[in-house]
């Protein structure tokens, strides 16, 4: 699974893409997680299986979504808490728990969780 991780300058999406592909390898799934930028994501977007977005973008989801959805890509709003996750688990909850792998080691995310 290739997952695109956008902001705005790319700054704290690529802290965040680091976290979910250390987790992801941790839990040995072959997931890729990559940084972008509200700019490059018309580019970046045709390499995504998955979006998570900045939660300073939800302004722009609506659109990202309908880019998405002529891709059959999925997209996430990231919880406005998500820099917290130092570990990345919670995120990669999130991407799990979005396109319905919740098999395996990891359990779906909690919305409620701090």
């Amino acid at each position: 699974m290739r997952i695109l991780v956008v902001c705005g300058a790319g700054a704290s999406s690529t802290f965040v893409a680091q976290r979910v592909r250390h987790a992801a390898h941790d839990r040995g799934l072959s997931y890729a997680a990559f940084a972008g930028t509200e700019m490059s994501l018309p580019i970046d977007l045709d390499a995504a299986d998955v979006v998570l977005v900045g939660p300073h973008l939800a302004h722009a989801l609506e659109g990202i979504q309908r880019d998405a959805a002529m891709r059959g890509t999925t997209v996430v709003l990231l919880p406005p808490d998500i820099f917290t996750d130092l570990d990345g688990t919670r995120t990669l909850d999130l991407v799990r728990a979005a396109v319905g792998d919740t098999g395996g080691s990891s359990p779906a995310a909690d919305p409620r969780h701090p």
